[in-house]
This record gives structure tokens, sequence and C-alpha cells, in this order.
């Protein structure tokens, strides 16, 4: 038998002739993670953020309306629906006055009672539906009405204030069969009301928070507080929500909004409000005032020159620039003013003619002068910074033109 020979490959590792030596490539791929662990590390913590992104984006996010029975915060009242639901009653959740009638229409196809829950904190639905509503359903139960609510119901119901500070909870008092089961209930921030079989009444049962009314078909309750998520398991509150609702198998969870505001005719507009001839006042004034932006916007003529029958003396216009630099605090343009003139005048008083330099007019200054000429090249170059020492340099320049022109 032969022995096998090692084959040396160009990467430089050794192989056996009967196939790849296993482990080449468990080397090489830690290798490769060490050398990019910061970019791997990376797309590890992206990729996770992005995980993490969608899950919030695509989960869905609880409703925030009061009294629904999606809103599992404590003034929602999903654990009012969970808890009918597991009694047999079918919850469902409308936002229309048509999904409502629709809903109730259903059920009564399919041989069953309904119970519908209204809740319009807002005055949505208009009252002249409410006679509607109140005959197609068997029950029902309107939470905390407006005045307007209560005189669409036919006014049998009729508020009759709040709840005094201190009554936190309230006893039945009466003799109708759902309020005296449930017991005493939460009184918080509720209203009372008169008219039909009052319940959980304050002072006598002229005035409760639970009025019944059209033989049991029509309830009033005057408080969020014993149905919401956060007071319903405290007192009588969960049985009276079982008992007023679950009476039926079907229940309409009820909160109207926006869509239930009406068809009212939008207000009128300017156009429906002006009269007829202003459909052709309209495109007139557009040609007239075309016509104006023609004749006031046509093209002027040359600029023409036209001496002034004026004229300014050399000084009056060296005062008036004088003033303008000093009202621009304009020291250095003023500098380079002063300088210019006397430097024009020493060249022609000690004649050395046109596009002479400065530097040659401070040396003649100096050797007419019997001076150093650095000293006054020094006081012809200087620069001030501020007002008062431009007004001691132009003093200086003055003396020094001077001792040149009379000496």
């Amino acid at each position: 038998m032969t022995a096998p020979q090692l084959v040396h490959p160009p990467g430089g590792s050794e192989s056996v002739s009967g196939g790849p030596v296993p482990g080449v490539d468990a080397r090489r791929f830690p290798r490769w993670i060490r050398r990019h662990r910061a970019r791997f590390v990376f797309s590890l913590a992206m990729v996770a953020a992005l995980a993490v992104i969608l899950t919030m984006q695509l989960s869905p996010r609880a409703d925030s309306t009061e009294l629904s029975i999606r809103n599992p915060a404590p003034n929602g009242a999903k654990a009012a629906a969970e808890i009918l639901g597991r009694h047999g009653v079918t919850v469902e959740q409308s936002e229309s006055f048509e999904q409502t009638l629709a809903s109730i229409a259903a059920t009564r196809r399919e041989g069953s009672g309904s119970t519908v829950l209204l809740y319009d904190q807002r005055g949505f639905l208009q009252p002249e539906r409410l006679p509607q509503l109140l005959a197609a359903t068997d029950r029902l139960v309107v939470v905390s009405p407006r005045l307007a609510t209560l005189s669409g119901l036919g006014a049998t119901v009729r508020q009759a204030g709040v709840v005094p500070e201190p009554a936190t909870t309230l006893e039945p008092g009466c003799s109708v069969a759902d309020a005296e089961a449930a017991g005493a209930v939460s009184a918080d921030q509720g209203f009372l009301y008169t008219g039909g079989s009052v319940c959980y009444g304050v002072a006598g049962n002229v005035r409760g928070l639970y009025s019944s009314a059209e033989n049991g078909k029509l309830v009033v309750l005057g408080s969020t507080a014993i149905i919401n998520n956060r007071l319903l398991d405290e007192n009588g509150n969960a049985a009276l929500t079982l008992r007023t609702l679950g009476s039926q198998s079907h229940l309409v969870w009820y909160l109207p909004g926006v869509a239930d505001l009406g068809t009212a005719a939008s207000p009128k507009t300017l156009d429906d409000l002006a009269p007829d001839w202003a459909a052709v006042l309209g495109p007139w004034l557009t040609f007239v005032a075309l016509l104006a932006v023609f004749w006031r916007g046509r093209r002027l003529g040359p600029l023409v020159f036209e001496p002034l029958p004026v004229t300014v003396k050399a000084a009056e216009t060296a005062e008036g620039r004088a003033r303008l630099y000093h009202d621009a605090h304009a020291v250095d343009r003023a500098a380079d003013n002063l300088r210019a003139g006397t430097l024009v005048r020493l060249a022609g008083s000690l004649r050395l003619g046109a596009g002479v330099e400065s530097a040659d007019v401070a040396s003649a200054a100096a050797r007419h002068l019997d001076r150093d000429p650095a000293d006054t090249y020094r006081i012809l170059h200087r620069r001030p910074q501020t007002e008062a020492q431009l007004v001691s340099w132009a003093q200086e320049l003055a003396v020094l033109e001077k001792e040149v022109t009379t000496t």
C-alpha cells in the first residue's frame, strides 16, 4: 500500500492527497471577524435598532378615546368590554350613526336583541336623530348626556345638578332591580337627573345618578366612573355595568365622532354673495390694471448731463466731505485724503514735479528744513486710529507745510 503524499497548495497550507485538511475555513473565519469586528458590531446594532423600530411602528396602538373599549388607560372601558364578553355579550364599538343602525338591524335579522351605549362627550350627534336610535334598539343607555341630548330624547329625564363634593359613593334607594342587585356605586364627578325611576339619589329620591324611563328601555347614567377602568372593580360598579349593559346578547358601544356632525350646507363664499355683474367687472379691472402697468412702466430715455447754474466753493465741498467722513467715523479715509493733499502741496512748493514718490517728498522736505528724513517720513505716513489722533496729526501736517513754505 502506497503512503499518501503531501501536496503544498499555493496558499501555503498542507493537505493530504485524499482531500482538503479540515479546519482551514474554520481558522480563516475567526480571523475575518477579528479584522472586521467593529463593522460587525455596528451592523448588528443597526439591525437590532431597525427591528425595534419596525416592531414599534407595526404594533397596534391603543385607543386613547375616553370610554373606548379599546382604551386600556384609566379613562377607557376595555375592562368593562372584556367582562361583558366573558358573560356571552358581543360588544361592538361604533363611531357613526349609520354604522350603529346597521349593526342593530343585523342583530335583529338574527333574532337577537341589542343594547346601545351612547356617550357623546362633545355633542357630535344631532338631537333629532335620537328618537330614531331609541326606537331601533331594545335598550338605550346614555352616559353623562348633554342638555341637547336629553331634549332630543323627549325631555322625560332632565338635568338636576351635580353630585355634592363630599359624596364619593351612593346607595340605590330605589326599586329598580339592576340598581338593588348592584348596591352602592362610585359617584365621582357625577351628574344628577330627575324624571322616570330615579336611583342613587342625594337627599332623597328626587334627584339621582341613575334614571330609568320608557319601562326600562331608556337608562341615563350620570357618571363615567362607574364604567371606566379606574373604578370598575370598586363598590358595585362592575355589577351595575354588567346588569345594565348585558341584558341583551349584542351591545353596540356608540361613541359619536366627526362623521355625525351632519351634512349642513357649507357657508357661502364671496362668489356666492357677489352679484351677477361682478363676473364682468373682474376681467375689466384686470384689463385696466394691465394698461396702467404698461403706461407707467414704459422705458425711460438716456440720461442727459446738464450743468447746474450754481457755483459751489471748494471750501464748502471740503467741509461737506469732512462732515460725511465724521458721520461715518471714516478715520482712515480722512487720513488718506489729508496725506495726499499735503504731499501734492509740498511737491509743488519744493518744485519736485508731478508723479514724485512720497519718500522723495519727505527727503526733499527734510533737506529743505535741515532735519532727519526719518522724522519727516514718519510724520507724513502716520496712521491715526481715533478722531482725536486725526486732529492732532492734521495740525502737525499743517505746521510742516507752513515751515516748508516760509523757509
